[in-house]
C-alpha cells in the first residue's frame, strides 16, 4: 500500500488475559441494563422532566438516550442518573437506524402508542442469540383496541379512539410483551388483565417506577397484573435496581477459578437458583444484604443446568453455566429453554479446549482440568464476559475480540476485573482484511 493511502482495515477492541487466576476481592454492581433501559421509555408516559438514577453507564443506555431524543425528548447525563424532559406532543416514530442497533428500543411501542395514539417502530435487531418475535407484544395491543400493520420494515400501530382494557394471556412470559402492554395499559380507558406475565426483578421495577408515576398496577412479581387505566402520570426520579446478571457473572467467575468474590449492590434473592447451582457444584454462598460472597474451595463438580423464566436460571447466565461446566469434576447437561442462538457461545469456547457436544437445544459438557488459551470471538453481551472469564481457567493468554458487545451489558469490565486481581488489557487492533469492506 502506498504511504497515504487510506487502509480499509477498522480496527476491533481485544481484552487479553492472562490464565491460573483465582478471583479475589469485592466488586460493586450497578443498575440492571434491562431495567434501565425501560425504564427510561416508561418515561415519555408522563410530560415533564424525569429522572431514573443508579443507571450503568454503558452503550445501550447511550443509544437509548439518542432514541428518546429523536422522538422528541431531551435527554441528559449526569453521573449515574439520566434526566429525560418530556414534551406534550412526541415525535411517534422510532427510525431504523438506531432501533436495529438496539433490540429494547421497542419497549418505546406501547408508550408511543398511549401518549400519541399513534406509533411507528422499526423492526428491532440485537444480539445474535436466537429469533424474538412481537407477536405477543402486537396480539396484545390489539386487543386493547389497536390496528397494527407491518410496512416497509416497520410495525405501524393507531389507536384513534385512544386504548381501552382488555383480557390478554400471553402464550409464554416475555418480557419484553410485559413491558410494552403494561406501558399501554396505564393510560388505556377501563382495566387490564394480563395472564402469564414475566416475574423478573426488573418488570417489579418498571411497575414501581409506573404506580409512583400515578399508575394502578396490582400484581407485580405473580404471574397476573391488573392495570386500572388513569388519564394522566407525572414525572417521577427513580432508582434502578441492581444488575443481577452482572452480579451472577461475577458468582460464576469466583465459583470456575475456585476464587472468593463478595458482590455487593444486589439482592441475592434475585439470584437464588444460579446460586443454589454454585452451592450444588461445591462452592460456599453467603447471603447478606444487597450482596453476597461466593468462595469456591475446590474444583467445581458438574451439576445439570437448564434455563426458564424466572425464577428460574436467567438465560443471560448460560454462558457463565457452560463455562463452569466446562472446568467442573465429571459431566454437565445444560439446557437452553429460551433462546435458540445461545449454542453459538459454545462453538468460541471450543477453541479454548471444552468439551461440548451440542444436541438440539442441550449441551453435553466434560469437565476439564484446565482449558488452552486462545483467540477467541465474541458474538453478543454475555458470550463476550463468559470468554473472558473462561480465558482465566486457561494455560496462557487468552484474547477476546468483539467485546464492544461486552460494552454493552459491562459498565467497566476491565477495571472491575483489575480490582479482582486479573492482568488484563484491552487494546485496538487490526480486524481481519477478509471481513472488511
Amino acid at each position: 500500500m502506498e504511504p497515504g493511502a487510506p487502509s480499509t482495515m477498522c480496527d476491533v477492541d481485544v481484552i487479553r488475559v492472562t490464565g491460573g487466576v483465582r478471583l479475589t476481592g469485592e466488586v460493586g454492581v450497578v443498575g440492571a441494563k434491562n431495567s434501565a433501559l425501560k425504564l427510561m421509555a416508561a418515561a415519555l408516559l408522563a410530560s415533564g422532566e424525569s429522572a431514573v438514577t443508579n443507571i450503568p453507564r454503558i452503550t445501550d443506555i447511550a443509544l437509548m438516550g439518542e432514541v428518546l431524543r429523536r422522538l422528541g425528548a431531551e435527554v441528559s447525563f449526569h453521573d449515574d442518573s439520566v434526566h429525560i424532559g418530556v414534551p406534550e406532543r412526541l415525535h411517534p416514530e422510532a427510525d431504523y437506524d438506531l432501533v436495529r442497533r438496539l433490540r429494547a428500543s421497542i419497549c418505546v411501542l406501547g408508550p408511543l402508542l398511549a401518549r400519541c395514539g399513534e406509533v411507528r417502530v422499526a423492526h428491532p435487531g440485537g444480539d445474535a442469540i436466537g429469533s424474538r418475535g412481537l407477536d405477543m407484544h402486537v396480539g396484545g395491543l390489539a386487543k386493547m383496541g389497536a390496528d397494527i400493520s407491518n410496512e416497509h420494515g416497520f410495525v405501524v400501530a393507531s389507536a384513534p379512539a385512544g386504548l381501552h382494557g382488555a383480557k390478554i394471556s400471553l402464550d409464554f412470559p416475555s418480557v419484553g410483551a410485559t413491558e410494552n402492554l403494561v406501558m399501554a395499559a396505564v393510560l388505556a380507558r377501563g382495566t387490564t388483565v394480563i395472564d402469564n406475565v414475566a416475574r423478573e426483578p426488573e418488570i417489579v421495577d418498571i411497575c414501581m417506577m409506573l404506580n409512583a408515576m400515578g399508575a394502578q398496577i396490582e400484581g407485580a412479581g405473580t404471574s397476573e397484573l391488573t392495570i386500572h387505566g388513569v388519564e394522566a402520570l407525572n414525572p417521577v426520579t427513580h432508582a434502578t435496581i441492581g444488575d443481577r446478571i452482572v452480579a451472577g457473572t461475577w458468582a460464576f467467575g469466583a465459583a470456575m477459578t475456585c476464587g472468593d468474590v463478595t458482590v455487593n449492590g444486589c439482592e441475592p434473592r434475585w439470584l437464588e437458583i444460579a446460586l443454589d447451582k454454585i452451592a450444588q457444584a461445591g462452592g460456599q454462598v453467603d447471603y447478606g444484604v444487597n450482596n453476597f460472597r461466593v468462595r469456591m474451595p475446590q474444583r467445581p463438580q458438574a451439576v445439570d443446568i437448564r434455563t426458564l423464566p424466572y425464577p428460574g436460571f436467567a438465560t443471560d447466565l448460560l454462558p457463565m453455566a457452560i463455562g463452569m461446566a466446562a472446568v467442573a469434576e465429571g459431566t454437565s447437561l445444560i439446557t437452553e429453554n429460551i433462546f435458540d442462538g445461545r449454542f453459538m457461545f459454545a462453538e468460541e469456547l471450543k477453541r479454548l479446549g471444552a468439551e461440548i457436544r451440542i444436541e438440539g437445544h442441550h449441551a453435553m459438557v466434560r469437565g476439564r482440568e484446565r482449558l488452552s488459551s486462545a483467540e477467541v470471538t465474541a458474538s453478543d453481551i454475555r458470550a463476550g464476559a463468559g470468554l473472558v472469564i473462561a480465558g482465566l481457567c486457561g494455560d496462557g493468554v487468552t484474547s477476546v475480540r468483539a467485546v464492544h458487545h461486552i460494552d454493552r451489558g459491562y459498565p467497566n469490565f476491565v477495571g472491575d476485573l483489575r480490582s479482582l486481581g486479573v492482568d488484563v488489557a484491552r487494546a485496538e487492533v487490526p480486524s481481519d482484511p477478509e471481513y472488511t469492506f
